[in-house]
């Protein structure tokens, strides 16, 4: 059973899940989403898996700092790592929480024993041009409120192109008008999507650790092609291709768990953080 508690950062309350044994890996969810995100995609017999909901995030409170950035998630990770104990810990995450791990495992390299990149939005720019629906978004939430921001968006091109070419990401999109914070929520969207890990590739050539890097196909949002981009900058990394979550859900989620057990089993002593 996880086991939920909080910590105080600035004047946030934030929401860190914490379950399993043995392995530790911090894995974070993308943007907008949290801890039912995690729980969905990361096996849950793979080891002790420790995840914080970002600022704005699930039970997570906003708090009055601004602008949320990538420093911020990331130094608010790193600062739950230390209140769980963890001197070392393999480090994760889907889009968002991808990118926050490998800014992670790059600023702090003698805490990161591995990485694992699922569908990463972000390379190595700020603002990259897969974000803008997002960023689209946001600039509607803040300037007309929830509602009619939908209205808007449903009719704009970029609502056509997605439902064409990328209908999951269309449906995660119209999700943020939902949220019942959505109106306070779209600083976050546009804060985080005008924002990047600031990585270079010459921060990603240095790693010398294990790295998976997973993608998928038919995904406008995180493109196959960010997630290759990461793999060749990074010595050593594994890329997969496993099935598009937006043509069967299903089997995205057995294979991602598949792939992330596969690799933490070859790599690392699922009982511990010592390599094998």
């Amino acid at each position: 059973m996880p086991r939920p508690a909080t910590m105080l950062r600035d004047d946030a309350t934030l929401r860190v899940s914490d379950s399993g044994d043995g392995l530790a890996v911090v894995f974070q969810h993308g943007l907008g989403g949290g801890e039912a995100q995690v729980a969905q995609s990361f096996p849950a017999a793979a080891g002790r898996r420790i995840t914080l909901e970002c600022r704005g995030h699930g039970a997570s409170e906003l708090g009055s700092s601004r602008p949320f950035s990538f420093g911020m998630f990331t130094d608010d990770v790193l600062a739950a790592t230390d209140q769980a104990g963890l001197d070392r810990f393999v480090a994760g995450g889907i889009s968002m929480g991808a990118a926050i791990a490998l800014r992670l495992a790059c600023r702090h390299p003698n805490r990161v024993a591995g990485l694992l990149l699922v569908r990463p939005a972000w390379t190595f720019n700020k603002s990259p041009v897969n974000l803008q629906p997002i960023a689209e978004v946001a600039g509607l939430i803040l300037s007309h409120g929830p509602d009619k921001a939908r209205e808007i968006f449903a009719q704009s091109q970029t609502a056509a192109r997605l439902q064409r070419e990328a209908p999951d990401n269309l449906a995660s999109l119209f999700g943020y008008f939902d949220r019942p914070d959505a109106g306070p929520f779209g600083q976050v969207l546009a804060d985080i999507a005008a924002d990047g890990p600031e990585i270079s590739t010459s921060d990603a050539a240095a790693l010398g650790i294990p790295v998976l890097v997973i993608g998928n196909a038919l995904d406008a949002v995180h493109p196959l092609s960010a997630a290759q981009t990461l793999a060749d900058a990074i010595p050593g990394a594994t890329f997969l291709e496993i099935a598009a979550k937006a043509l069967d859900s299903a089997r995205h989620f057995a294979e991602l768990q598949t792939e992330i057990t596969t690799f933490l089993h070859a790599h690392f002593n699922i009982r511990s953080l010592v390599a094998s």
